[in-house]
């Protein structure tokens, strides 16, 4: 019987993939040392780094949000009158101008380093975050305070954003269960669910320009693989790869996932309704169960690393499903937690800003990581 469990926990076929994928990124990081400045910043960029943009994004989203309450609505709300309409603008135009930078970045990687690409792609986490670049468009097209949902331009760029994400769609959730090496039941991990927030403000996008059927149908493909995702995390049995304390930050995915669905049922349906109160307190349950636990996430706290913003955008799309909450159910308690969860979004965003920009040659020229540059990828 033990003979059949390590045969389980151990198996053979997986390590050539994982091996060879990480000896080339190795070697691929150590030429990169030799390199030119730029060629150097390249070879550390990868498709992670958006974390920052969809942080960024999301907090104009929840700015825009909070501002328009504020103008339709009495009590706590008029809070927000007090924010001048140049601060969200400025916010906006830091996500869109990072948004370029990074995506010129890494387009220039493509060109000049593309077997990094082709790594990152084959990588059973950093595949993941191939979404997060079309995520952050998309969220700055809701956010736009001068495009229209209404307007033609908003249709054109929702469907120059949402093709890549349903070609990926296609590509990662069919591997999962046709291909061997590929089985969710093997490679499943937190950043796991940047597949599913795709397909979510994908959603919620196309809701805002009414194109309920087409919201509805990546609403349903989101949720359905959130489901799969949620119940094969819950029962994993080994923790080999996922074990690592930089998964950790993405551990907030278990609550960003919910909160953006209910966000998304919330436009399609036009109401705050009984399926998106179930997805915010659902979403509220498990940041209470992080929240509790401190010291999960102290070993990733050590050091400073891009997925530190996991923790922004996470906390940032709660804060938005509470406002939308907020604003449709009246009562002071619901609009205090509203202030609250907004409060530690901006609070923990501008925090990561200020750490970012400290540690800027540390996230770009940093050699320490050298030695380990899969790492990135969490």
């Amino acid at each position: 019987m033990e003979d059949k469990n390590q045969e389980l926990f151990h198996k053979p076929s997986i390590q050539p993939v994982m091996e060879t994928s990480l000896y080339t990124i190795q070697e691929e990081v150590t030429t990169s040392k030799s390199l030119s400045p730029l060629s150097s910043i390249l070879t550390r960029v990868y498709a992670g780094y958006f974390r920052i943009t969809l942080s960024i994004s999301s907090q104009a989203i929840l700015w825009k949000i909070l501002s328009n309450q504020a103008n339709s609505s009495q009590g706590l709300h008029h809070i927000f009158h007090k924010l001048p309409t140049l601060s969200f603008h400025l916010l906006w135009c830091l996500a869109f101008s990072t948004q370029v930078f990074l995506s010129l970045l890494y387009v220039l990687k493509c060109f000049l380093h593309f077997n990094m690409v082709k790594q990152e792609f084959k990588h059973h986490v950093g595949v993941n975050y191939l979404f997060a670049p079309w995520v952050s468009w998309l969220l700055l097209l809701q956010s736009s305070p001068w495009v229209s949902p209404n307007g033609t331009l908003y249709m054109l760029l929702w469907w120059a954003f949402a093709a890549p994400l349903i070609a990926l769609d296609v590509k990662i959730y069919g591997q999962w269960f046709t291909t061997e090496k590929r089985f969710l039941s093997t490679f499943a991990s937190t950043a796991s669910y940047m597949t599913v927030l795709g397909n979510l403000v994908g959603a919620r996008a196309a809701a805002l320009m009414g194109w309920k059927e087409s919201a509805l149908c990546m609403f349903s493909l989101g949720m359905i693989h959130y489901l799969v995702i949620f119940v094969t995390l819950y029962q994993r049995l080994s923790s080999e790869d996922n074990s690592s304390p930089n998964l950790r930050p993405s551990l907030f995915l278990f609550f960003a996932v919910p909160s953006m669905a209910s966000s998304a049922w919330n436009s399609i349906s036009g109401s705050f309704d009984t399926p998106s109160k179930m997805l915010f307190y659902l979403s509220l349950f498990i940041f209470a169960c992080l929240a509790c636990r401190p010291l999960l996430f102290e070993k990733c706290m050590k050091r400073f690393n891009v997925t530190w913003w996991a923790y922004s955008f996470s906390l940032t799309f709660l804060a938005v499903s509470s406002a939308e909450y907020a604003h449709d159910m009246k009562g002071i308690g619901r609009k205090g937690v509203m202030l609250a969860l907004s409060a530690l979004s901006v609070v923990v965003f501008l925090c990561l800003l200020v750490f970012t920009a400290a540690k800027l040659d540390q996230l770009l020229w940093d050699e320490e990581q050298d030695d380990e540059p899969c790492l990135g990828f969490f």
